[in-house]
């Protein structure tokens, strides 16, 4: 099994203007390799391999005025034109949408790292063409090369605000010794997730701490709205130095939340897995059909449902633990775990479940008893 380590880098100033120039030739050689693929698909009705479009760039780099694509790794552009490639198989397969061409707007960019020139100590990486950046955080990427150690798949990211390496590592499942019980999650917008067992995560987006860094968000994003009326020259705005100074701090915000939200998904994620079950039930769930909820759009985004399945997948699998995941429509909420009937005119603000048979129960712990009853499923992992 592959596992990622993700550590926060701290490059100096000559250091960020390198990385700066990856990530801009790794966004041009994607958008190339992309818009090349479309040309062709029209001239010719094919599309080209990754082998001769990597040919046709070498060309197009040999010419004079392409020069400054010198200044970087050869291997990031490859790997672009690579990615490229992946995102029309993967179109192709229907497992995602038409590839898009990348703008630096976009908050979270990144560019390749080849594995062969990659080194590592204790509190520094060496990159291409860039040198010995220092780490955040000590030891936290293991030392060495070898049969025992294999790197894949090293990528440095930056959200606008901070740099970051990602390193895939090959190692075995930490299998241990699973109890007889199985847990059934519901998740929802009151709690966070409410487990078959008894235990209870609350949503952290009530607490007073995190409704008051919401409430300066707020603020800042008035006091920003204003700035860019007061500055506005007929139909564009004209984007002044307070205002550069105002975005920093909203992102500064934004990643605050988001760290707090990852942090805490991660945390509950964590401590059910060490629970030891020998199987997690959850439901399939159509959020971005839930999404266009006006009334509850805000509060399912801040609930980050997506993310907490995805850990809970990798987590389960890495700990070899089956994760089953229940069909979007069987109605989990609306089942009598008692008798079994079904009430169809259960609506979502009766927060209590009661049945005909005497059943009262709360609805979202009734329908974790059900989705981990529930013998209809497929796996996710194991």
């Amino acid at each position: 099994m592959n596992k990622t380590i993700k550590v926060r880098l701290e490059p100096n100033n000559i250091q960020k203007t390198m990385m700066k120039k990856s990530l801009g030739i790794s966004r041009f050689a994607y958008n190339w390799a992309l818009n090349k693929q479309q040309e062709n698909y029209k001239e010719n009705g094919k599309f080209l391999n990754n082998y001769d479009m990597r040919k046709e760039f070498t060309i197009f780099k040999s010419l004079e005025e392409n020069n400054w694509l010198y200044e970087v790794s050869c291997d990031i552009p490859k790997q672009a034109i690579k990615d490229a490639e992946r995102a029309f198989i993967n179109f192709f397969k229907k497992k995602s949408f038409y590839p898009k061409f990348k703008s630096k707007k976009n908050n979270m960019q990144s560019f390749f790292q080849d594995t062969f020139k990659f080194k590592v100590n204790e509190s520094k990486v060496y990159l291409s063409n860039i040198g010995w950046v220092k780490l955040s955080e000590k030891n936290k990427i293991p030392i060495g090369h070898g049969k025992d150690l294999r790197f894949k798949n090293i990528r440095i990211n930056y959200d606008k605000e901070n740099w970051y390496i990602s390193v895939g590592i090959e190692c075995e499942n930490q299998a241990f010794k699973k109890f007889t019980y199985g847990i059934g999650i519901d998740l929802g917008i009151k709690d966070l997730a409410i487990c078959s067992d008894g235990y209870v995560y609350k949503n952290i987006n009530k607490q007073s701490h995190v409704k008051k860094i919401e409430k300066k968000k707020h603020r800042l994003q008035r006091i920003l709205s204003r700035k860019y009326e007061m500055n506005k020259k007929g139909d564009s705005y004209c984007k002044t130095s307070n205002i550069i100074k105002l975005e920093k701090s909203l992102l500064k915000i934004n990643h605050h939340l988001r760290n707090i939200r990852k942090d805490y998904i991660n945390k509950i994620t964590t401590e059910i897995i060490k629970r030891k079950p020998s199987f997690i039930t959850i439901e399939e769930l159509n959020i971005s059909g839930m999404m266009k909820n006006k009334h509850l759009s805000k509060q399912i985004a801040n609930q980050c449902l997506y993310e907490f399945i995805k850990q809970l997948k990798y987590k389960a699998s890495w700990y070899g633990i089956e994760l089953r995941q229940v069909d979007r429509f069987y109605p989990s909420s609306k089942i009598c775990h008692n008798c079994g009937t079904i009430k169809h005119d259960l609506k979502l603000k009766d927060r209590i479940y009661k049945c005909d048979c005497g059943y009262i129960e709360d609805r979202d712990y009734n329908a974790s008893l059900n989705l981990k009853d529930c013998e209809t499923y497929k796996v996710l992992a194991l």
